[in-house]
C-alpha cells in the first residue's frame, strides 16, 4: 500500500466494501453472486478498483482470477497470498467468501495507518467459482491458478444456464484455451504462504463465545448429485408390504443406516458429516394413492480423514446392496465427484495463534467441514492456514450474519502475520 497516500480507515473501508457487494448481489430474500456471471464479475471489478486506489497493482490470469499485489520492503522474497472467493450460493449471505477478500485489504490498510510495511509482497487474491452449486467440481478458480484445470472440467455446464464453464469463463475475460493448456499464475516456489480468512459457517465459535478460531484442517468429500432409487409404481391400498418395491421406504432405510453409521463414528471420535440435501419423487407421476416407483436424491459426505471417507463409502455400498435385495429396488448413484482433505500448516497456525494471543484473544482450534480454496494451496505444497470468524445464523442462507467487531479482531490478527 502506498506510503505517500493517506491510508483509509480500515473500518470505513470494510463497511463500504461489504455494502457495495451486498448491493451488487441483492436478490431477495438474500444475496446471489453467480459464478462466472454478472454478480461475480461486478464484485471482482469493485475489489479491483478499490485495491488499485489503495496502491495495489492489478493482474488477472487466464481463468479471470484477480490478484492485487502490494509491494513489501523486500520484494525479492517469496510473497504472501491472502484471499478467498466472491461468488455466493443462490439467495445466500453477504459474508461467505467476501470477508476473506476484504480482510487482507483491511489488514494492509491497518499496517499503512500505523506506518508499517510488510516485509514481503502481499497479494490479495479473489478466486472464481468456489461455490460448487454452480459447477459440479471443487475449486475451479484456484485450481486453474496453479494450472490444474483440464479441458474436461471446462466442458462442465453451469447448473442454471446449461452452458459450459469455458463459455462463461470467456465471457468474463478469461481464456479457456490457455487454462486447458495448464498455464499457471501461481507457482509454489514463489509463495511464502497462503492465509484465508472466512466466516465459520457453523455454530462452534458462537457456542464457545469466541470471535475467531484457527482451523486445523479442511474436510475432503465424496458426492453423488443425481442418485436414484428405482422400484415399481403401484396402488397404495392394493400391494402388501412384502411385495412392494417402494423407493421412499427404501430411502428411509438407507438414511437410517447412514445415521447409525454416523453415530458410531462419533462414538469412536471420528468426525464426519453426511447430508442428503435434496430428496424428491416426481409430482407429475406420483400421487397421494400411488406407491412411488422412483426417488431422486443427492449425497454429500465429508471428513478431515481420508480413511473415514473410505470407511463410509465402503459401508454405503454394502447398505445399498442389502436394501436392493430386501426392498426389491435398484440403486443408481450416478456421477461421483470428490475432493481430498487438506491439513493446515502447523507453523502458520502457530503464527496466527501467537498474534491472537498478543491481542488478548484465545482462539480455539477447530476443523472446517466446508471446502475452501486454501485446500488447493495445501495440495500444491504451499504452507496454508485459515482463520475462522464467528458468524450467526449459519451460512448459505439469507440470515447469515457477522459482527464487524469480530471481523476486525480477525483482520488485525491477519495484519500481524502478513507483516512478517
Amino acid at each position: 500500500m502506498s506510503q505517500a497516500s493517506c491510508p483509509p480507515d480500515p473500518r470505513a473501508l470494510a463497511e463500504r466494501l461489504f455494502g457495495a457487494l451486498a448491493e451488487i448481489g441483492c436478490d431477495p430474500p438474500g444475496i446471489t453472486r453467480d459464478a462466472y456471471g454478472d454478480g461475480e464479475q461486478r464484485a471482482f471489478e469493485t475489489i479491483a478498483s478499490t485495491a488499485q486506489s489503495l496502491g495495489g497493482s492489478i493482474e488477472r490470469d487466464a481463468a479471470a482470477n484477480l490478484y492485487c499485489r502490494f509491494a513489501g520492503a523486500s520484494p525479492e522474497l517469496p510473497m504472501w497470498v491472502s484471499g478467498s472467493h466472491l461468488d455466493s450460493v443462490p439467495h445466500g449471505g453477504n459474508f461467505d467468501g467476501a470477508a476473506g477478500v476484504i480482510a487482507p485489504l483491511c489488514a494492509l490498510a491497518k499496517l499503512a495507518a500505523e506506518g508499517r510495511r510488510p516485509l514481503r509482497d502481499v497479494v490479495v487474491a479473489a478466486f472464481r467459482a468456489e461455490e460448487s452449486t454452480w459447477f459440479p467440481l471443487s475449486y475451479p478458480g484456484s485450481r486453474a491458478a496453479f494450472g490444474m484445470l483440464d479441458a474436461e472440467a471446462l466442458r462442465l455446464t453451469r447448473a442454471d444456464s446449461g452452458r459450459s464453464l469455458a463459455d462463461h469463463l470467456r465471457e468474463c475475460g478469461g481464456d479457456p484455451e490457455r487454462v486447458a493448456a495448464g498455464e499457471a499464475w501461481l507457482e509454489p516456489a514463489r509463495l511464502h504462504g497462503f492465509i484465508e480468512l472466512h466466516i465459520e459457517q457453523g455454530p462452534l465459535l458462537e457456542h464457545r463465545g469466541a470471535p475467531l478460531g484457527v482451523v486445523s484442517g479442511i474436510s475432503g468429500s465424496f458426492r453423488y448429485r443425481r442418485a436414484r432409487l428405482l422400484g415399481t409404481h403401484g396402488h397404495s391400498g392394493a400391494v402388501p408390504r412384502e411385495l412392494r418395491q417402494d423407493t421412499v421406504f427404501a430411502f428411509a432405510a438407507l438414511v437410517g443406516e447412514l445415521d447409525a453409521l454416523w453415530s458410531d463414528l462419533e462414538r469412536r471420535g471420528e468426525r464426519a458429516t453426511i447430508t442428503c440435501g435434496q430428496v424428491h419423487t416426481d409430482p407429475t407421476v406420483d400421487a397421494f394413492s400411488k406407491i412411488p416407483g422412483e426417488l431422486g436424491f443427492c449425497l454429500d459426505v465429508r471428513s478431515e480423514r481420508e480413511g473415514t471417507l473410505l470407511e463410509i463409502e465402503d459401508a454405503l455400498g454394502a447398505m445399498l446392496a442389502r436394501i436392493e435385495r430386501e426392498r426389491g429396488v435398484r440403486a443408481e448413484l450416478g456421477e461421483r465427484t470428490s475432493s481430498r482433505p487438506a491439513r493446515m500448516d502447523p507453523g502458520l497456525r502457530r503464527l496466527l495463534r501467537e498474534a491472537a494471543e498478543r491481542a488478548g484473544l484465545d482462539p480455539p482450534t477447530l476443523p472446517s467441514g466446508a471446502g475452501h480454496d486454501a485446500a488447493t494451496f495445501s495440495h500444491q505444497g504451499v504452507p496454508s492456514a485459515m482463520l475462522f470468524v464467528r458468524n450467526q445464523h449459519g451460512s448459505h442462507n439469507p440470515e447469515e450474519a457477522m459482527a464487524l467487531e469480530d471481523f476486525f479482531d480477525a483482520s488485525s490478527v491477519l495484519a500481524e502475520v502478513l507483516a512478517q
